[in-house]
């Protein structure tokens, strides 16, 4: 049935806690497909409801869509569907909107999403500006059908030059106002770690007349490793307590384990700080998963407030239970709702058999003693014993693309391809290229450490790119523009201070790769007939703008191009480059540049030179098997 968010929390007793959870659409159909396990387990710790995140434009919208109607037809959970509405334009808004009803969605978080640009030099702007446009447009076109909710900044909204960003909640406080009388029914923070700041947030809220009871419920991220947790405050703008640093010392910040248990910690102690702080007032928690399942596991059982959900929803499976005369009750999904994910995603009947598979912990039933049996699925869920494995083969993200079977797969801020900087702070950073060559200067200063970031890459170089700085640097005064890479490593230590990761007594492996932007004249007269002669030692993919593929691997081949051996444990693979991977990552790529384009007057200089390279251009990876010698893909690319 079709519940609204603000209605299940008036509905809980005075000093029930609940938890939410976020999840977004990965962006390949193994990854989706590879979700719904998950969202099956992780829909029996009792979320009071689910959101999905909003990916912009083309099949990233429709995924996320598809999703949401899944979790809300298919598992019967509370779905609440993101919508950010700049740069999109009202006849996205419109169908996502007639989707959510029609599917029974009632509850929608209206955000504002990446900044809109400057509709003097767009190329077709959407049309709404900012999220209290989009409350407006609802409630004008929907009346009170959908409960809405908003964003909420503790730290403030962040806003002005790159380098010099400005944030006062006090400044932003008008706006929350302004979107809650116009039709906003709670709000759900921006993610934050320092408690105090939030406690000074809730408080300076509730001062304000207009927004003395309306729900607010604090974002958190867990910490499922130190560089996720690093880029994340980053594009929040999420300040961290020099306390929670501290916690994370240089020799154990690429262990993701040990990283992962000190963040579950964190999280209980922020947790239970919230709740005695606000003495209650404040009833939830909504919890950024990044489609990770362990932390959070972890978490909702050790906090003792959030536990209490899980003791309610023991309580509701013994009761169904003897309300039911079948002797098991299937823990996570039916076979109808197996049958209506193969049905919404074409899955084979091979995958739905994977689903009901001992490796799937579908088949964990509940009998008569379901409080065991739950504790049991959190054990799982946890990554404990042989099912564990299931929901923890993914929890390795120091990978650069990672595996796109993960459901974990995708942007870690759902707002799909985009800038991540405003329109005066991308001309601050790229100014106004006019010829390839003043594109390659932005990317060897970004190799020199004179710019902060380009739009494929917000966050600073990892400190290998420092071993194989002068060959990018070499590769891109010919224009080859490189977006990723790494040097080839023939064992070294996991405790490495530069390439090291994962656990103590380990060893680490790789092979050099690249990625980049090179023109088609350039690879099929000079680059492809090199790497061709040099046959199976190397492999390639290369695609362009309209998403013509090829490779000289065959069909779903894989490339496991980091790898680390441990004492104790299989082999840990974390990055893995193949077919479904660079597919999706180059149809993102491009639409990158077109992105950095509309920043531009559509016959300017700028918008013509980053449109011939749109249509000139492949996206190439290229990757060298010979690891043991670390030079062979840079000279093998660099020779006359």
């Amino acid at each position: 049935m079709s519940v609204k968010i603000t209605e299940k929390i008036a509905s809980l007793g005075e000093d029930e806690p609940f938890f939410s959870l976020e999840f977004f659409p990965p962006k390949t159909e193994s990854g989706m497909r590879n979700l719904y396990a998950r969202l099956g387990r992780m829909s029996l710790l009792g979320p009071l409801f689910v959101t999905v995140t909003w990916g912009a434009g083309g099949t990233t919208s429709e995924k996320t869509t598809d999703l949401a109607v899944t979790c809300q037809k298919d598992l019967g959970l509370t779905t609440c569907l993101h919508l950010t509405c700049t740069n999109t334009p009202v006849s996205v808004i419109d169908d996502a909107l007639k989707k959510a009803k029609e599917s029974g969605i009632k509850n929608i978080l209206a955000l504002r999403g990446d900044p809109a640009r400057d509709s003097s030099a767009s190329h077709g702007a959407g049309d709404f500006k900012y999220a209290v446009d989009l409350v407006r447009y609802i409630r004008k076109e929907y009346g009170d059908y959908f409960c809405i909710g908003v964003a909420g900044y503790p730290e403030g909204h962040a806003d002005g030059s790159f380098e010099e960003l400005q944030q006062n909640i006090k400044k932003d406080l008008p706006y929350l106002v302004e979107k809650i009388t116009a039709g906003a029914d709670f709000i759900i923070t921006q993610l934050f770690f320092e408690v105090e700041k939030f406690i000074e947030y809730d408080s300076l809220v509730r001062s304000q007349a207009e927004l003395k009871d309306i729900p607010i419920i604090p974002g958190l991220l867990p910490i499922n490793g130190y560089n996720i947790f690093q880029r994340a405050s980053k594009l929040s703008h999420a300040s961290i307590p020099k306390a929670i640093l501290d916690k994370f010392p240089d020799e154990i910040q690429n262990d993701d384990d040990a990283v992962k248990d000190i963040g579950v910690d964190v999280l209980v102690e922020m947790i239970d700080k919230i709740y005695e702080r606000t003495d209650n007032r404040v009833k939830g928690i909504h919890f950024y998963t990044l489609n990770l399942e362990k932390s959070i596991a972890q978490i909702v059982n050790k906090s003792k407030y959030l536990s209490k959900v899980v003791a309610k929803k023991e309580l509701e499976l013994s009761n169904d239970e003897a309300d039911s005369s079948d002797d098991e009750i299937d823990d996570a999904v039916t076979d109808a709702k197996r049958a209506a994910y193969a049905s919404r995603f074409n899955t084979t009947n091979k995958v739905i058999s994977d689903l009901k598979s001992e490796n799937g912990v579908h088949n964990v039933k509940m009998n008569h003693s379901s409080s065991s049996q739950l504790q049991k699925l959190i054990s799982i869920s946890s990554g404990q014993g042989v099912l564990g494995k299931d929901a923890t083969w993914d929890d390795f993200p120091n990978g650069r693309f990672g595996d796109s079977r993960s459901p974990a797969y995708g942007e870690i801020d759902g707002y799909g391809p985009s800038l991540k900087v405003t329109s005066n702070q991308a001309y601050e950073l790229w100014g106004y290229p006019t010829t390839k060559k003043d594109i390659s200067k932005l990317f060897i200063n970004y190799l020199l450490k004179k710019l902060n970031c380009l739009p494929w890459s917000e966050l600073s170089l990892s400190p290998e790119t420092a071993l194989i700085q002068e060959e990018l640097i070499n590769l891109n005064e010919k224009s080859y523009f490189t977006v990723a890479s790494q040097p080839a490593v023939n064992c070294t230590s996991s405790k490495d201070k530069i390439l090291g990761w994962g656990p103590s007594n380990g060893f680490i492996y790789q092979k050099a790769f690249v990625e980049m932007f090179v023109s088609k004249d350039d690879w099929d007269s000079k680059l492809l007939p090199k790497l061709n002669a040099a046959g199976k030692s190397v492999s390639y993919y290369y695609s362009d703008s309209s998403n013509h593929f090829n490779t000289n691997l065959p069909h779903n081949a894989s490339n496991c191009v980091t790898w680390g051996v441990f004492p104790n444990r299989e082999i840990l693979q974390t990055t893995i480059i193949e077919e479904e991977s660079f597919k999706a990552w180059t149809e993102e790529a491009f639409e990158i540049w077109k992105e950095w384009k509309m920043l531009y007057k559509k016959d300017s200089d700028s918008a013509k030179l980053i449109d011939s390279i749109l249509n000139s251009y492949y996206l190439v990876t290229v990757i060298h098997h010979e690891y043991p010698n670390e030079s062979a893909l840079w000279d093998l690319l660099l020779e006359d």
